[in-house]
């Protein structure tokens, strides 16, 4: 069994009965007193983000996870199908797992999903993606109201807020995380 110390980011901790993904550690050696290591943890299934605090050196429960590259193929009903890139199988994965990463996906988007003993626990895309604009209102010369943003549709149904200079068609980049716009891309 591992000890704290071994605890880094991206590890998944079993603790009580549930899977967490650990997003930040702090090994912590104080003045006075025994080290500990601070960690910020994030429950797999609900998305739960909470901070656990260990003794150095305690015994904790490591999962086994295992991430692979997938393809992104369709959506069914409420599920979203994927292919292993490796060996070609299809899984189907619920919708509450997949989550916002819904919104930036288009078919045959690559995307890299853990999954612990058999089951999908969440879906890791890339931090940034390349969308099209498919529907904007023409922004307005001296329109400031709103900071010089407007909304815009993506091609996956997503809105997010871009310049007053970004017209329908004009390929953006997506900061898949916040839904941020990053920039155009000229092809």
């Amino acid at each position: 069994m591992a000890t704290s110390n071994d605890i880094k980011n991206g590890s998944v901790l079993k603790l009580e009965g549930q899977l967490w993904n650990t997003l930040e550690f702090q090994h912590v050696k104080p003045g006075k007193g025994g080290a500990f290591v601070r960690t910020k943890l994030k429950n797999v299934l609900s998305g739960k983000v909470v901070d656990k605090t260990f003794n150095a050196g305690a015994k904790v429960e490591f999962a086994v996870v295992d991430r692979s590259d997938y393809q992104y193929l369709y959506q069914d009903g409420d599920d979203f199908v994927f292919m292993d890139l490796r060996d070609y199988d299809q899984i189907t994965v619920p919708a509450a797992v997949v989550g916002n990463a819904a919104n930036f996906m288009l078919e045959s988007q690559q995307v890299t999903i853990a999954m612990h003993e058999g089951t999908p626990l969440y879906l890791d895309m890339p931090p940034s993606v390349i969308l099209e604009i498919t529907y904007t209102e023409p922004g307005l010369q001296g329109d400031r109201s709103n900071a010089g943003t407007k909304p815009a549709t993506l091609e996956t149904g997503h809105e997010i807020q871009v310049p007053l200079f970004v017209d329908q068609g004009t390929k953006v980049k997506v900061d898949t995380r916040t839904s941020d716009y990053l920039g155009r891309v000229s092809e």
